[in-house]
C-alpha cells in the first residue's frame, strides 16, 4: 500500500510541502569503531575534536572533516527552514555503504545506519523521510535488510551505489534483488561511489568532478543495456547528480546501440532512448544550460529537487536553480514536490 504523506503531515500542516529535497546525507553522531572491532578495513568512525565539528576517520586515517549538520537533526531543520525546504529525504553517506566488508559485518553496519535514520524520521516525521542502505555484497542479506527497511522501519526505499565492488548493477547476481525491490514496491536512489579510474586521477579532485558523472551514467547504461529496467518495469529508480553525464551523451549511447548492436544490444534489444521518462533524476547540475538540457531530455515529470546537503559540492540553497528559471507554477511544483512523491510511491 502506498505511503500517504498526508497522514504524516496532518498534525503539522494543511498544505503540500514547498520543497522536498531527495538528495541529502546523514550519519550518526557516534559510530562504533568497527575498524578495531573487526580488525580490518576502512570503516568510518568519528573523532569529535572540537564543538560542532568532527573528523571522519577511515580506519585509522583522516578522511574528511564535517560539521554538526551532518549528524544533528535540529541543526538541519534550522537550515531547512532558512532555505524553504519542507522535507529532506535522508540517506547515508556513500562511504558508509561498506560493500567491501565481509557480508555479516556489512549487514551489521547497514542495520546500525538504518536504525539511526529511522530514529531521525520518528523524531521529526514532518521533516524527514528515510532511505535505508543494504549489504549488496551478499544479495540474500541485502534482500532481508530491504524487507526490514520497508516492512518494519516503514521507509519507502533505499540508496545503493553505482557499482558493487566494481560489478555493474546489471550483473545477473543482482536479479533476485531487483525482483524483490519490485515486489516490495521499494524506491531506489542510485548514488555514484568508488569511481572508475579514481586512483589514476586523484589530483584536482577529479574523481568528484569527472568520475561521479561518469559513474552515474555507467549505472544508467548498465541497467538499460542489461535489461534490468525491461525485466522489472515497475521499479522506481532515481539517479543522483542529474543523471550524471547520461543526458548529455544519450545521443552517443543511442548511436552506439544502432551501429554496433553486436556489442550494445546483446542483452536488451530496446533502444536506450525509449527509457527516457521511465526513471527519475535529481536536479543537481549547477548550470542553467545543463538544466535546460536535462529538462528537455528527461522531462518535467521525472526531475526532483536534490541538493547533496550538507556537502560543499551540493546546491547551497536547494531548488535555487529551478526557481531562478521561472518555468511556471505547474512545472515548478512538479520539480520541487510532486515528482519526489511519485518516485517515493507516496500520495
Amino acid at each position: 500500500m502506498p505511503y500517504d504523506l498526508r497522514l504524516t503531515l496532518m498534525p503539522y500542516a494543511l498544505s503540500l510541502p514547498h520543497k522536498i529535497d531527495i538528495h541529502t546525507h546523514i550519519m550518526p553522531e557516534k559510530i562504533p569503531n568497527w575498524f578495531e572491532k573487526f580488525g580490518y578495513g576502512e570503516f568510518i568512525h568519528l573523532e569529535h575534536h572540537k564543538p560542532c565539528c568532527a573528523k571522519m576517520m577511515k580506519g585509522d586515517k583522516f578522511f574528511r572533516e564535517i560539521e554538526s549538520n551532518c549528524w544533528e537533526p535540529k541543526d538541519r531543520i534550522i537550515e531547512m527552514d532558512s532555505t524553504d525546504v519542507s522535507i529532506q529525504v535522508l540517506s547515508t553517506i556513500p562511504v558508509l555503504f561498506n560493500y567491501w566488508a565481509k557480508p555479516a559485518h556489512g549487514l551489521e553496519t547497514s542495520r546500525f545506519f538504518n536504525d539511526h535514520i529511522a530514529g531521525c524520521v520518528n523524531l521529526y516525521p514532518e521533516k524527514f523521510i528515510g532511505l535505508g542502505t543494504v549489504p549488496l555484497q551478499d544479495v540474500d542479506l541485502a534482500i532481508r535488510e530491504m524487507e526490514r527497511i520497508v516492512k518494519e522501519l516503514n521507509m519507502p526505499g533505499i540508496e545503493i551505489g553505482s557499482n558493487i565492488n566494481q560489478l555493474n548493477l546489471s550483473d545477473k547476481k543482482f536479479d533476485p534483488f531487483w525482483e524483490a525491490a519490485q515486489e516490495l514496491d521499494c524506491s531506489i536512489f542510485v548514488h555514484p561511489w568508488e569511481m572508475m579510474g579514481e586512483a589514476e586521477m586523484m589530483k584536482y579532485w577529479l574523481p568528484w568532478l569527472v568520475g561521479m558523472p561518469a559513474e552515474t551514467s555507467r549505472a544508467i547504461c548498465s541497467l538499460i543495456f542489461g535489461g534490468v529496467m525491461e525485466r522489472y518495469p515497475t521499479l522506481r529508480i532515481a539517479f543522483a547528480h542529474g543523471g550524471g553525464s547520461f543526458p548529455a551523451t544519450v545521443g552517443r549511447v543511442e548511436h552506439g546501440f544502432k551501429v554496433r548492436p553486436d556489442l550494445c544490444a546483446m542483452d536488451n534489444p530496446v533502444n536506450p532512448r525509449d527509457y527516457l521518462g521511465r526513471f527519475w533524476v535529481d536536479s543537481l547540475v549547477h548550470d542553467e544550460d545543463a538544466f535546460h538540457l536535462l529538462h528537455k531530455t528527461i522531462g518535467s515529470d521525472k526531475i526532483c529537487c536534490g541538493s547533496d546537503y550538507p556537502f560543499p559540492l551540493g546546491e547551497q540553497r536547494p531548488g535555487e536553480l529551478i526557481e531562478s528559471l521561472h518555468l511556471g507554477k505547474e512545472i515548478e511544483e512538479k520539480l520541487l514536490v510532486s515528482n519526489a512523491l511519485a518516485w517515493l510511491g507516496m500520495k
